[in-house]
């Protein structure tokens, strides 16, 4: 049963880590975006936005690797999970991957709830 706290965390640092890792050093190509997510990109793609998110995607992702620093690595993705949800939902008009990670940060932030008692 101690194994199942480990796949949420797992997970997450799989898809943040490769997300993150993928921006800098191309291994998939990019689905070509049209409408409102190619203009929402655009405007973010000269900005050094994206660079600074991904950077937090892979210091989080290493960070929930090591389960002494979940919590911490919560509190870098959790925001960028909804962000990657809101983004999914109200520009690109359809859930998408968003909806897992929410759902995965959530599983974790539950399993790791007394690391968070400090904080309140």
């Amino acid at each position: 049963m101690k194994v199942l706290t480990h796949v949420p965390g797992a997970v997450l640092a799989f898809l943040f880590l490769f997300g993150g890792i993928n921006f800098f050093f191309p291994m998939t190509p990019m689905p070509v975006m049209t409408g409102n997510p190619a203009k929402f990109m655009e405007l973010f793609g000269g900005t050094g936005y994206m660079t600074t998110i991904k950077v937090l995607e892979v210091i989080g992702g290493v960070l929930i690797i090591l389960p002494a620093h979940r919590a911490k690595a919560l509190l870098i993705l959790g925001p960028i999970a909804v962000n990657i949800l809101f983004f999914d939902l109200f520009i690109q008009g359809a859930p998408g991957i968003g909806v897992l990670l929410v759902a995965l940060v959530g599983v974790q932030a539950y399993i790791d709830k007394a690391k968070f008692r400090v904080l309140v």
